[in-house]
């Protein structure tokens, strides 16, 4: 089955709102001395940003990026001996038990630094370990980028307890997943009359906060408050930050967890790397209360993230997850 969307650009109402749109998307240099309130507004106002400055070394990212190259370069049956994903593990156009496809083939791996990855030691050989040393060197340094973020936002918020948020990634039996998504170059459908396939179909993040970065092809694009789609221009050296859907709660929704998906290139070979933070199992998550104002009501039913992750996991990508968590207000 094909998937296909609008062209994002076709969605606004002209070129020129476009390129206005696409300047307003926050860029926030880590560097400087005090970017918090910067990065409370980003996730108020688009729920996403870009950070330069990060401190994530490039080389760092460019091994990962040539093992990932290298993996999804093989042939198909030789990759398959990595699957499918049990959760963990390699898959191929299909996304989750429920119907949801996409134009894309994926590695999804497990952040506990002891795991062994023995799925790919038939495949890499001796080089599986070098493969699992760098997959664990990079998620190190990108959750350390992640806590201090989410250090600086619970700074920006006021919240006596600056770990309030990173705490959870911190955690050891912190639920976080990396994912490496490759969405290869595809044949022009007579059938999609200008339309663009889709790699990723929209969706929000689940977790607290997801860490992305992609090599300098096209092909990412955020929802708007008001529906709309743009764009992200590729940009090889940065991250980009999406706000997740427990975030959101926990910020008793001045967070905005951003809907986003991605469109095939169509000539060119586009790799994602994702790290989604995600806390342990057992929390609850809920409003927190130091940022409840006088008399003010939590929009959302208290969970803990193994019962959001497995309604979420019950769902479609398109879903409103958080819907079935929403208290309705009385009439």
């Amino acid at each position: 089955m094909v998937v296909h969307s609008k062209p994002a650009i076709e969605q606004l109402s002209n070129a020129n709102s476009c390129a206005a749109l696409l300047g307003g998307i926050p860029l926030i240099d880590l560097s400087k001395p005090d970017p918090k309130s910067q990065l409370v507004r980003a996730c108020e106002d688009f729920g996403f940003f870009k950070v330069i400055n990060h401190g994530v070394p490039a080389h760092l990212i460019r091994a990962l990026e040539s093992e990932a190259v290298r993996f999804f370069s093989l042939p198909p049956s030789v990759k398959a001996q990595a699957g499918p994903p049990d959760p963990f593990g390699y898959g191929d156009k299909k996304i989750g038990p429920n119907g949801d496809v996409g134009w894309l083939e994926y590695l999804l791996l497990t952040t506990n630094s002891h795991s062994d990855y023995h799925k790919f030691s038939s495949i890499f050989g001796h080089a599986a370990d070098k493969f699992r040393c760098l997959v664990n060197e990079y998620i190190a340094a990108v959750k350390k980028m992640a806590c201090e973020i989410l250090e600086m936002l619970a700074e920006g918020l006021r919240i006596d307890d600056r770990e309030a948020f990173s705490k959870l990634l911190m955690d050891e039996q912190s639920d976080s997943v990396f994912r490496v998504n490759h969405y290869p170059p595809c044949p022009d459908f007579p059938e999609s009359n200008g339309r663009d396939l889709i790699g990723f179909g929209e969706h929000t993040d689940p977790q607290i906060i997801s860490v992305l970065r992609s090599n300098n092809i096209s092909g990412l694009q955020i929802s708007l408050k008001d529906g709309r789609w743009i764009p992200v221009p590729a940009d090889q050296n940065s991250f980009f930050i999406n706000v997740g859907d427990s975030l959101q709660v926990m910020t008793n929704g001045r967070f905005k967890s951003v809907k986003h998906r991605v469109v095939a290139n169509g000539s060119k070979s586009r790799l994602s790397m994702i790290y989604f933070g995600g806390p342990p199992l057992s929390e609850t998550i809920a409003p927190l209360a130091s940022l409840m104002q006088d008399e003010e009501d939590s929009l959302y039913k208290e969970f803990t993230w193994f019962e959001y992750k497995k309604s979420a996991y019950k769902s479609k990508l398109a879903d409103n997850r958080l819907g079935l968590f929403e208290k309705i207000a009385a009439s």
